[in-house]
């Protein structure tokens, strides 16, 4: 008795997996891109409040209530930069303190 070998062809798959494996992964950004951007925005919006008191000055701007919110977006935004500088600060000199 004589056995052949089965003359199979192979049947391409494709299918998607629910946990994500087959999906590309996304660039991620790292904490100093975050950090960067976040420096930007707080410099853009500076830029902004800036630009928008030398209009005021200049009396090209007829909407005090703009100029306000803008210089307020600023001066929330260099707060919050100013307190996350500190905290980090403080982190490092707590890790400095710490005796090995």
């Amino acid at each position: 008795m004589e056995i052949a070998a089965l003359q199979m062809t192979p049947v391409p798959m494709h299918a998607e997996s629910h946990l994500g494996e087959t999906q590309p992964h996304k660039e991620v950004k790292g904490f100093g891109e975050y950090l960067t951007d976040a420096l930007k925005k707080t410099n853009e919006l500076q830029l902004e409040s800036d630009r928008e008191n030398a209009l005021l000055a200049a009396g090209q701007i007829d909407d005090v209530a703009q100029v306000v919110i803008a210089s307020q977006k600023a001066d929330l935004a260099l707060q919050l930069t100013l307190q996350l500088r500190n905290r980090a600060v403080s982190a490092y000199q707590e890790i400095m303190r710490m005796q090995v």
